[in-house]
């Protein structure tokens, strides 16, 4: 449940495309660009959406839902602006 301070949203990956190496550094990217805490789960597993290696080892295929999730001052526009970005994946 998140706190007063926490922004959640829930989007898909696109069909056809996994959390691989391109992408997840396309996130990682976008979210290094936020002061807010940001961390990304699916299945199940959490990851620091600001490291690499933790949303590469999320495993995330083509249709799982990720949880985004963000606290700090710039939480609502970092998540919005990372749902977008997984949206456009596709």
């Amino acid at each position: 449940m998140p706190t007063s301070s926490e922004v959640e949203r829930v989007v898909a990956l696109p069909a056809g495309v996994d959390l691989h190496a391109r992408p997840a550094a396309q996130l990682v990217r976008m979210a290094a660009g936020f002061s807010a805490q940001i961390t990304v789960a699916a299945d199940g597993r959490e990851a620091n959406a600001k490291s690499l290696l933790d949303v590469l080892a999320l495993g995330a295929t083509a249709g799982t839902p990720l949880r985004l999730a963000a606290s700090g001052e710039d939480a609502a526009v970092a998540v919005d602006a990372l749902g977008e970005c997984v949206a456009g994946f596709g």
